[in-house]
């Protein structure tokens, strides 16, 4: 019989609570938001131009001063999916890693896993969708099946004592199914949290999202999670992200994705302009009077570099 949804959630259930709180630093304060900085991994892998190895590592050592906790590095992919990010072994083993800060890698699959295990990879990223479209055209699979992929990766960070953070893509609007129903995503973000996530972050990937869509669909989720253990990644394409953003934090969300000098963008939707910029997030939330304890005069030094480094 084949493996159902139902089936993979309730085989690592007994291993991971349903609602396990996120561990961070004053995660439970309404004053403090965390950022999580992607612009080294989602940020670079779309650049046409190959950015030299030791760029992203200055840049990886350049935020890891400026008092984030976490930095996401890079992804233990095929180079034949991403060419950008074929130096992830190398990169990994010369960034220095500084303590306090948590530099997450994303994998597709066991053997990207296995991989960055051996590269003293500590935290993991996987990657689903709420939408089936998405989930077809960008990992040609349904969602379904993508979580079923999945399963022998987190029954090896058990072993391993590696943490697995979620991501979930279109949450608000599909370049494929349009709009997204927001069952949908709490769903599937039930699935991945049941399954062993200890953060699920969820992605306007195309950012056609507005406060009012936004709330919609955090209302669906908060029903079967707390917002401890969420995470929002906005892309700023109709200049809407921090005001999605503020919404989030409205309804108890307090991570924040965002990527230096606004770096990345989505393939699959026309004229989209990327993550909404760590300097943008920082200053918003700077004049509501919330602490991140991320030096912004430094964030701001660091995303002029890397732009001009990258010819922007």
């Amino acid at each position: 019989m084949a493996t159902t949804l139902t089936t993979i959630v309730k085989r690592s259930a007994k291993f991971h609570p349903r609602f396990s709180t996120c561990r961070h630093r004053s995660s439970g304060s309404k004053d403090f938001v965390k950022i999580v900085e992607v612009g080294a991994r989602d940020g670079l892998q779309n650049e046409k131009e190959l950015v030299p190895t030791n760029t992203k590592i200055e840049l990886i050592d350049r935020l890891s001063a400026t008092g984030l906790q976490t930095i996401e590095a890079t992804s233990f992919v095929s180079p034949k999916w991403v060419p950008q990010l074929a130096d992830n072994k190398e990169l990994f083993t010369r960034i220095e890693k500084k303590d306090g800060v948590s530099y997450p890698v994303l994998v597709p699959n066991l053997k990207g896993y296995q991989q960055a295990v051996a590269s003293g990879v500590k935290e993991i990223a996987v990657f689903g969708s709420a939408s089936e479209g998405f989930s077809q055209k960008n990992i040609n699979c349904s969602i379904e099946e993508s979580l079923k992929r999945f399963q022998n990766v987190f029954d090896a960070s058990k072993n391993d004592g590696i943490r697995i953070r979620g991501y979930l893509s279109c949450t608000v609007g599909c370049p494929y199914d349009d709009r997204v129903a927001p069952k949908q995503v709490a769903k599937v973000t039930e699935s991945l949290l049941e399954m062993g996530c200890y953060e699920v972050s969820l992605a306007d990937t195309i950012g056609v999202g507005n406060p009012e869509s936004i709330e919609r669909m955090l209302g669906e989720v908060l029903a079967v999670c707390r917002p401890e253990v969420l995470a929002i990644h906005c892309h700023d394409t109709n200049g809407k992200a921090v005001q999605n953003i503020a919404k989030s934090l409205d309804l108890g969300v307090r991570v924040v994705d965002s990527s230096v000098g606004g770096l990345g963008g989505c393939p699959y939707a026309k004229n989209a302009t990327g993550n909404v910029s760590t300097e943008k997030v920082l200053q918003f939330l700077s004049t509501q009077g919330v602490e991140t304890g991320v030096n912004l005069e430094e964030i701001k030094e660091i995303g002029e570099w890397i732009r001009k480094s990258l010819g922007k």
